[in-house]
């Protein structure tokens, strides 16, 4: 209410600064004015000599300066009448109707549109807050703390859970993003995305470990959608974690088998089977067919086969050294079979290749050093 009464007197002094001067009564006009003072200044100059302030000469040439001014403002009187005609001001009633219409009309247009488009019911922020969260510019605690605010008035917007699960999840509140995953299920309904994202939740909130319970959960949201991707990966993870890597690759494989070309999630899938298995996989991995006769090849007839893709990783490379995932796959693969005098020359050819990306050059640098190819 105070800030209203404020804007409404500030209203009013603006308008009235404005407005004065045309409820003033028109004065006399300065030709009038100007004769009346040298008329007054005479009758001093007179005053002054008798009282003897002044000498008869001085007397005498104030008089003469005094008249002369004097008989040019009444000579400018008389040839002012048309012009002041036409300056003269509009009758007084008029600029009454003006001035009462600035002083209801303004105000009222002014607050009809403010009702209109304004937001008078929107209660006041203290000016630090505004300055510290200005509009726009809100931090991400801050509007956390909003969505929480309205989750506590309101538990059962299953909305609302589905919207701030993975903000938990990418910054660390793992329990918190487990909880809202639940009850998004539990309001929302089931389906395979959200168990899988449950799962995913469960998995980093143990650490990376695929528990029985999130491999339960994994297992429920492929028997509702067989192409969930995440929910295969980690049922693979969930395989190699209990040592049964020849699992783990054959999940991923098939995913692999089964990605569109564009599939942002196939780099990951591939460099996961690629640790599993030793060797590094193609842009599609291996067929079904290669898969059946390398099971029927020796550890010999095996170890070939898998230098043969692992050459024609470092010739295609040669080629276009752009891949730094072809790269780190090479020098690992290297590393796997025991050619280490080959994975540090891959390396370093890896280095020369990117040389202008130093984001992939660190890449590589930490793939060496966590192999101890440093030495």
């Amino acid at each position: 209410m105070m800030l209203w009464i404020i804007f409404a007197l500030m209203t009013a002094a603006a308008i009235f600064a404005v407005l004065w001067p045309l409820v003033r009564t028109p004065s006399a006009a300065r030709g009038g004015s100007d004769r009346m003072v040298y008329l007054d200044q005479l009758d001093e100059i007179g005053r002054d000599r008798a009282a003897g302030l002044i000498g008869e000469a001085e007397a005498d040439a104030a008089r003469i300066e005094v008249s002369r001014r004097l008989l040019a403002a009444v000579a400018a009187e008389a040839e002012a009448p048309a012009s002041a005609a036409l300056s003269m001001p509009q009758p007084l009633w008029r600029r009454r109707v003006v001035v009462i219409s600035a002083f209801t009309v303004v105000p009222a247009v002014a607050l009809g549109l403010y009702l209109a488009i304004g937001s008078p019911n929107v209660p006041a922020q203290p000016a630090f807050g505004r300055v510290a969260t200005p509009e726009g510019g809100q931090s991400v605690a801050s509007l956390i703390g909003q969505v929480e605010a309205h989750l506590a008035r309101n538990p059962n917007d299953g909305a609302g859970w589905e919207v701030i699960a993975p903000v938990y999840l990418r910054l660390g509140r793992f329990d918190d993003a487990v909880e809202a995953r639940r009850k998004a299920i539990a309001l929302n309904g089931d389906s395979a995305a959200r168990e899988a994202d449950l799962g995913e939740a469960l998995v980093a909130d143990a650490n990376g470990v695929v528990t029985g319970d999130a491999k339960q959960v994994f297992a429920r949201a492929v028997a509702g959608d067989q192409g969930q991707e995440k929910a295969r990966y980690f049922l693979g993870l969930a395989d190699e974690q209990d040592g049964n890597r020849e699992a783990a690759a054959a999940k991923w494989r098939a995913m692999l088998e089964e990605a569109p070309p564009d599939a942002p999630w196939a780099s990951f899938v591939r460099a996961a089977l690629t640790r599993v298995t030793g060797a590094p996989a193609g842009a599609g991995g291996p067929s079904a067919g290669d898969v059946a006769a390398a099971e029927t090849m020796n550890d010999t007839q095996r170890t070939e086969v898998i230098r043969g893709m692992v050459q024609g990783l470092a010739d295609r490379l040669q080629a276009n050294g752009n891949d730094v995932e072809g790269w780190l796959r090479l020098v690992r693969a290297y590393a796997v079979l025991g050619d280490r005098d080959k994975a540090k020359v891959a390396a370093a050819d890896a280095k020369r290749a990117l040389s202008d990306r130093l984001d992939e050059i660190k890449r590589i640098d930490d793939l060496v050093k966590g192999l101890g190819l440093e030495s």
